[in-house]
Formats: C-alpha cells, structure tokens, sequence
C-alpha cells in the first residue's frame, strides 16, 4: 500500500498537470489514488469534461456527491455533464439540488478548500434558468433570472439583463461552470512535509570587512570596540547594524572619488557625507535579506545603484523594488518607482547625517503598497493563505476586499486577514518604561 506522502504527491502532481492541459497524466495521477476521497472524484470528473468525455465525468461527479452529500459544487459539475448529455431533467434536478446546498447563502467560497472558485447564488439559478429553457419552460426560466439578477452585485447587473431578454425572445442559455483549470489542490501544510529537511542548514558566504583584505580568508568575529572617529588604523572587525535582522555588514569599495571610511570608522556615512562635495561619495544603507553598506556617486540614479547591490545580492537586485525612508526614521518605508523620486530621496538624505537609507523588496518585480507588522498568529488555513507569526513584517501587494490583503514574507506570497495586522508605522513607538543604559568601556 502507497504511503500517504505518496498520495498527496501523487494529488498535487495532478493538479500541476491540469495547470498545463495533459488530461491523461492528470487522470493517471488522480486514479493512482486509494480511498479516493470526493475532492479527487470532483477533479476526475473536471478532467473528463475537459477531455470531452462527459459519461466518464458524470460517473466522477456522481461519485464526488455520494462521498459528501453536501458538495454544492459537485452538483452544479453534475449537472454541466447531464447537460452536456442532453439529460436537460437530470441537470434541472442538479442544478437545484447545489441551490438547496447553499441554504440561503449567496456564495460559498472554496478557496479555503484548495479549490480557487467561489461559487454564487446567481450562477446557479442562470443554471437552472438555462435547463428550464431546455425544457421549454419559458417563463419559469425567465422568473428564475428576475430573481438571479436580485443577487447579483449591482455593478455587474447588466450581463443577466442581456440574459433575460434573450430568455423572453426564447434564445436558450449555456450552463455555467468551474472555470477552465481549476481542481482541488492539497494543503499547502501537507506539501511543506514532503520536502526533505536539512537539519544541518546551509552555510552562508561572508564578505570580509577588512579593506586590505583581497578574499585570501575570513576574519574571526571579535568583542565590539568603539575607536576614537579619529583613529587611522581601527580594529578589523565586521559590525552588525542595531536594529537589523542581517547577520553582516558587506563594505565595498568607492566607486569614485577618494578612499572612504572603513566598516569600523563610518559604516552609515555619519558626520562626513554632508561635508563631502556633489561628486564625492556617500553611504547607501539598502536593507534586503541582509543589510549592505555601498559607496555610490551622490545623485546616482537606479540602474547605478542596483549594478551596485548585484555584486552582493544579485537576486535582490534584479526582484526587488527599492524604497525610502526619510532621515528621521519614523515615517514608513515610501516606493522609489522613478529617477524623479529617487533624486528627491537623495535631496532629503543630504540633510541628515546618516547617508541614504533604502529598502530592496519585493515579489517578483511586484510593488510593494505598504508594510504590515502580524499581531497574532494565523494558520494558513488553504494553499492561498500565508503563515503569520506574531511580529512578522509583511510587505502588502494588494487588497483581495475589505477583510483580506495579498502579502509577501519570507519569498512566500499569500492571502491573510486584515484584521491579524497593523501597520507597520503603528509599531515603531517604543514600550513605555525606562530605557537600558548604555555601558561605557
């Protein structure tokens, strides 16, 4: 007997192969199944309709609503393939038997389920309108559109209207059905378990932070030491950014102009950059997955500044979306789409002491709107969700409506509730209480 892991392989390698349209390595995959539960028996019969062999999908469908009753879904596929047959009573009857089983709702959402459909009052009673005029019941046929279109949303009122009037003129309809694709997908959780875990992890390539260093070694971490700013020869230690999640501070060498300070003497640019020339060079903090330090030209423009962080970060380079955050570093982190806005930043930046500070983020090229910080923990609960934590930043990509937002975390982009964060700008205020002193050496 197939181990489970097998199995759920097996399911998600047939979704993948609906995704690209091979019918019968998805049908393979699907029937490879033991105890195929009513989600696989639903995908069978979605493959068969595509496949244009509607007795075999019926079969599966039937199947599906004997294994769970309450499918509403797998009535209205039913009735697409007695319709498909010609079998115009037997596709009525499905149509209003997935009717009763959304018990007065206007729409059960299946996303949660694995399936990405959300199945609407109105597509089914268009369903049953359209075997009712099969039937030639006309007028019953164009009742059940009147009563459609007072639960379709308001702004999308006019496509039943259209099917209305053809209803009157006796023109017959097409049944609606589960969007091209689309199947039952596993878990994403059960997915995350057949991956093979590396307890060991891997290791990560540190940069040395000593400028005469020509990569002939890696220097060992040393105690922190503060050396007096006027110091020629400071110590040749790496120092990690307060304040950030990166393991390391990468320095490279300026780009123009003289030799700029060590790791260890100015890593932000502090003091100097407002006293230094418009042709010298500056500090440009960009966070990605780590933070790094570059020297850039003052006023360098994007491309200039992404060739930069390629020879750290290449992916962040290439993906990522830079963004600003003004000198004071209480405001939130602002979109730099264009030269204009990056020149305005660099205005700000000469300002303040710190140097230019940006972000690198981003899914696949995708702007980044705003920021959230996770105040609960949220268990994705289908393969569309995102895992949160508690104090997870999350970068929004769009609103999905009023109670959910598309996010991107950790290279993993999914829906969440709205109502499990806060704004990022929201966060940044210290607890109350007193502060911890810091210790002179």
């Amino acid at each position: 007997m197939r181990s489970l892991g097998d199995q759920v392989r097996d399911w998600h390698l047939g979704a993948q192969a609906v995704a690209r349209g091979d019918w019968s390595s998805a049908l393979r995959l699907f029937s490879g199944i033991s105890e195929q539960p009513a989600r696989i028996c639903f995908n069978m019969g979605c493959v068969h309709l595509l496949a244009g062999d509607p007795e075999a999908a019926l079969r599966a469908f039937d199947q599906a609503v004997t294994k769970d009753p309450c499918m509403a879904v797998g009535f209205l596929q039913r009735g697409v393939a007695n319709f498909q047959l010609e079998r115009f009573q037997g596709a009525l009857s499905d149509f209003q038997l997935a009717l009763a089983q959304l018990r007065g709702n206007t729409v059960i959402d299946y996303t949660q389920l694995g399936l990405r459909f959300r199945l609407q009052a109105w597509e089914v009673l268009f369903n049953v309108a359209s075997a009712q005029c099969q039937l030639g019941l006309w007028t019953q046929a164009a009742d059940t559109l009147v009563e459609a279109i007072s639960k379709w949303p308001e702004r999308a009122q006019d496509g039943l209207d259209t099917a209305l009037n053809q209803v009157q003129k006796q023109a017959t309809l097409q049944p609606r059905q589960v969007p091209r694709g689309e199947v039952f997908r596993p878990p994403r959780r059960h997915l995350e378990h057949l991956q093979p875990v590396d307890f060991l992890g891997t290791a990560k390539v540190v940069v040395s932070a000593i400028p005469s260093d020509q990569h002939s070694g890696l220097q060992p971490q040393q105690g922190h030491q503060v050396e007096p700013r006027g110091n020629k020869t400071p110590a040749p230690t790496g120092r990690v950014l307060s304040g950030h999640t990166s393991p390391a501070l990468f320095h490279r060498p300026p780009v123009s102009g003289g030799p700029g300070p060590s790791a260890c003497e100015d890593p932000l640019g502090a003091g100097e950059a407002g006293a230094e020339g418009p042709e010298s060079s500056v500090t440009v903090t960009v966070q990605c997955a780590f933070t790094v330090a570059l020297k850039a030209p003052r006023g360098a423009d994007l491309s200039h500044l992404r060739a930069l962080l390629a020879q750290a970060l290449p992916h962040q380079a290439q993906q990522g979306q830079f963004s600003y955050r003004a000198p004071n570093d209480a405001g939130p982190w602002t979109p730099l789409p264009g030269e204009e806005q990056l020149q305005s930043a660099w205005r700000d930046a000469a300002l303040g002491p710190r140097g230019l500070q940006l972000q690198c983020r981003g899914a696949g090229g995708r702007p980044v709107l705003r920021q959230v910080v996770a105040q609960h923990d949220y268990l994705a609960q289908g393969p569309e969700d995102l895992d949160l934590r508690r104090g997870d930043v999350v970068d929004v990509l769009c609103e999905v409506d009023e109670a959910w937002l598309e996010g991107h975390l950790d290279g993993r982009i999914g829906i969440f509730p709205k109502c499990f964060v806060v704004a990022d700008s929201a966060c940044e205020e210290p607890p109350p209480g007193p502060r911890p002193q810091a210790q002179a050496d």
